[in-house]
C-alpha cells in the first residue's frame, strides 16, 4: 500500500472518483447537445468556464468530445468556439494521457517491452515524436479519446504530445465547430450553404492524410 501512496496512484484514483461523482447527475447533457445548448444558455457568465470544465472532463474520462464542439459551434460562434474547445479539448488529452501514464505505463511496459511492436514504437516515439502525434492527431475521423490514452502508455514526451496534439486537432476543431453554428444556421431556415460547405470541410480533411501517405507510399 505504501507504494500505491508513494507513486501517488491512490490519490489520482481518488481525485478521479470524485470528479466523476460531481459530474454524474450532469453526465446525460454530454449526449444530448440540444438540452446542453439550453443549460449553456442559462448559465450568464459562467458558460465558458463550465464549458471548459465539461470539455475538459469528457475528455479526460473518455467520453466523445464531439458534441461538445458542436454545440460550441452554436453557442460561441466560429472563432470562439474553435479556440474554447480546442483549449478544453487539449488539456483534458493531457489529463488523460496522465491518467494512463501513472497508472498503466509501468505495467504495460513491464509487460510488452521485449514485443517488437513495442520496441520499434518506442524508438520511433524517442526521435520523431513530434511528428506521430501530429499526423495522428490531424485525422479528425481518428479515435481521439483511445489514443490519448494509448499515448500515455509510450514513451513519448509530454512537450510533444501536447504541442502536437494542439496543432493536430485545430483543423478538425474548426470544422466540428463549423458544422455545430451552420447547422444552428440552417435550423433557423438561414439555408443549408454554409453546413454543406462545412461538412465539405470536414471530408477534405479526412482525405488529405491518405493523399499524403499514398504520395509518400509512392516515392
Amino acid at each position: 500500500m505504501s507504494s500505491v501512496f508513494r507513486k501517488g496512484y491512490f490519490w489520482l484514483l481518488v481525485l478521479l472518483a470524485l470528479t466523476l461523482v460531481v459530474f454524474s447527475r450532469h453526465l446525460s447533457l454530454l449526449f444530448n447537445p440540444q438540452a446542453l445548448l439550453t443549460a449553456l444558455c442559462n448559465l450568464g457568465p459562467w458558460t465558458v468556464p463550465v464549458f471548459l470544465t465539461a470539455h475538459i472532463f469528457a475528455t479526460m474520462v473518455g467520453i466523445p468530445g464531439t458534441f461538445l464542439v458542436l454545440v460550441g459551434g452554436a453557442k460561441f460562434g466560429l472563432w470562439w468556439g474553435s479556440l474554447w474547445s480546442l483549449i478544453g479539448a487539449t488539456v483534458g488529452a493531457i489529463a488523460a494521457f496522465w491518467v494512463a501514464r501513472y497508472l498503466l505505463h509501468d505495467w504495460f511496459r513491464d509487460r510488452f517491452a521485449k514485443h517488437p511492436v513495442y520496441r520499434n514504437l518506442d524508438k520511433v516515439m524517442d526521435t520523431h515524436s513530434f511528428n506521430c502525434v501530429l499526423a495522428v492527431r490531424f485525422a479528425p475521423l481518428s479515435p481521439f479519446n483511445l489514443v490519448n490514452f494509448l499515448f500515455g502508455l509510450t514513451s513519448v514526451p509530454v512537450g510533444a504530445y501536447s504541442v502536437g496534439t494542439l496543432v493536430g486537432i485545430a483543423p478538425g476543431t474548426v470544422a466540428y465547430t463549423w458544422i455545430g453554428l451552420a447547422g444552428l444556421d440552417a435550423i433557423r431556415g438561414q439555408g443549408l450553404w454554409p453546413l454543406t460547405l462545412a461538412v465539405g470541410f470536414l471530408g477534405l480533411l479526412s482525405v488529405v492524410p491518405i493523399y499524403l501517405r499514398q504520395q509518400q507510399s509512392s516515392r
